[in-house]
């Protein structure tokens, strides 16, 4: 069964987002809590299971810059448990922000379990080690810190270009239905800088990181 990846909130101070966006009134729900921060990465949300993937959309069509993480997935799929299905950002194709040193096409940033639960952050961490690909850039972790959160935006990605935001996640795992007390960003004023919609352009590739020696 395929599972709509839930809209995130956004923090009060974020300052980018849409008239049918949701914005917290507070934040008194992370007070006391551990917390992740992980750089919002422009890219496409991209959903595997171990028969299937998609975007967003569960009826997704194809599109060359989807080939890549589609190629991945076949490549791994027989090692995602049955039931469980792994999150993350397809950044193969430039959006709004050109990347120059990106990990991996596709990033990961949360685990599914056959329960619906999102696994911890440790956990989601030794899975993407096992798997082989990377997670989304870590910012922040502690407990929870409004003043370091808000520093988490410096406008310079950690994969080489501009930042487009923040997520802040608890470091804890949480159930679906819990997502919306669980999980909020931060996206950068006026984010999208284009008017035309990046999926009727030609696919500009992002880069990835250059090994070092």
């Amino acid at each position: 069964m395929k599972i709509k990846y839930p809209k995130t909130m956004h923090l009060p101070w974020s300052r980018s987002y849409t008239d049918d966006d949701k914005i917290l009134r507070d934040t008194a729900h992370f007070i006391g809590q551990e917390v992740v921060v992980t750089e919002k990465m422009d890219g496409e949300n991209t959903t595997m299971y171990p028969d299937s993937i998609n975007a967003r959309s569960l009826d997704s069509k194809d599109h060359s810059s989807r080939h890549y993480v589609k190629t991945l997935h076949g490549s791994l799929r027989h090692l995602i448990p049955a039931g469980w299905r792994l999150c993350g950002e397809n950044t193969y194709a430039k959006h709004s922000i050109k990347y120059e040193a990106l990990p991996g096409y596709f990033m990961l940033f949360s685990v599914w379990n056959e329960r619906n639960v999102c696994l911890s952050w440790d956990d989601t961490e030794r899975l993407a080690n096992e798997l082989r690909i990377p997670t989304v850039p870590v910012l922040y972790r502690g407990i929870w810190d409004e003043r370091a959160v808000r520093r988490c935006h410096t406008g310079l990605s950690n994969c080489g270009g501009e930042q487009e935001g923040y997520v802040v996640r608890t470091a804890n795992s949480f159930a679906y239905d819990q997502f919306k007390s669980s999980l909020a960003k931060f996206v950068r004023q006026n984010h999208v800088r284009t008017d035309e919609h990046w999926l009727s352009r030609p696919v500009e590739p992002n880069e990835l990181s250059k090994p070092t020696r």
